[in-house]
């Protein structure tokens, strides 16, 4: 039996995006969820556990095709989207120029133009029924030019800038938006970016279910942003003051992928 609330989370299948599902799914939200990866369905069964309504999509939303199909997908369930969280994003490490670049374009099809064109169609259902929550799922790095992480710390600052002018637009008609703004977390996206040989990408990195309850109740009470954890805090707080270069060396050096040649 359905809940009579729904969830719509994208990028559910691991990290942060995974435990924003079990929290909705915790606090009785039905749930549509969505990821490229094939391993969606059993997050789903998972879920179910709760006594909620489960429905998955393997989908790229890197395309505005899979955006559309996923689309589709929540609009034949016929119920309305009481919280939109906007979660699916890819990383790659390494410097820009030593990318393939169908990698980097991959970043910001995936991170910007899914994410519009998803927010664009659920986002005007949601002001037509005057009523629901929106979150994106932003980064520290939006704050930090992004040396060896260019594109993705570029599609995160985009992500930051668009969820507060839709905010904006959004004021007074029952829709809000919240951006949540994470530092680095213990989640598989470093080995899939290929990150795991930098320091960022080996220090001790905190829970995502911590982060994703910060985000969640954010959302939830209707907040601009939120930025979990108090060095995360003082970073951002930091990123206002200090000089870009000195950001900018600072994001290198955590970065940058080790030199494993013992000889240079």
């Amino acid at each position: 039996m359905s809940s009579g609330k729904l969830a719509v989370i994208t990028g559910a299948s691991s990290g942060i995006g995974l435990e924003l599902a079990r929290i909705a799914a915790a606090r009785g939200f039905d749930l549509i969820i969505a990821a490229n990866e094939p391993d969606i369905d059993k997050v789903a069964s998972d879920l179910r556990r709760s006594g909620v309504l489960v429905d998955a999509m393997q989908v790229d939303l890197s395309e505005i095709a899979g955006v559309q199909d996923f689309v589709r997908f929540v609009q034949d369930k016929g119920q309305p989207v009481d919280v939109l969280i906007a979660n699916a994003g890819i990383d790659r490490g390494h410097a820009f120029l030593d990318q393939e670049l169908v990698d980097a374009l991959a970043i910001i099809d995936t991170n910007i133009r899914g994410t519009v064109a998803l927010l664009h169609i659920l986002g005007r259902d949601m002001r037509a029924r005057g009523h629901g929550r929106i979150m994106i799922t932003g980064s520290i790095v939006s704050m930090i030019p992004g040396p060896f992480h260019a594109a993705y710390s570029a599609s995160k600052a985009f992500l930051y800038s668009f969820a507060m002018a839709l905010r904006g637009e959004l004021a007074g008609a029952g829709v809000s938006v919240t951006c949540l703004i994470p530092g680095a977390t213990d989640t598989p996206i470093y080995e899939k970016a290929d990150m795991v040989d930098t320091v960022v990408g080996q220090v001790h990195k905190p829970d995502p279910a911590e982060v994703a309850k910060a985000g969640f109740d954010a959302m939830m009470d209707g907040d601009r942003e939120v930025v979990p954890g108090i060095l995360n805090k003082l970073i951002v707080a930091a990123a206002n003051v200090m000089p870009s270069a000195v950001l900018t060396a600072m994001h290198a050096a955590a970065a940058k992928p080790q030199d494993k040649d013992p000889a240079r």
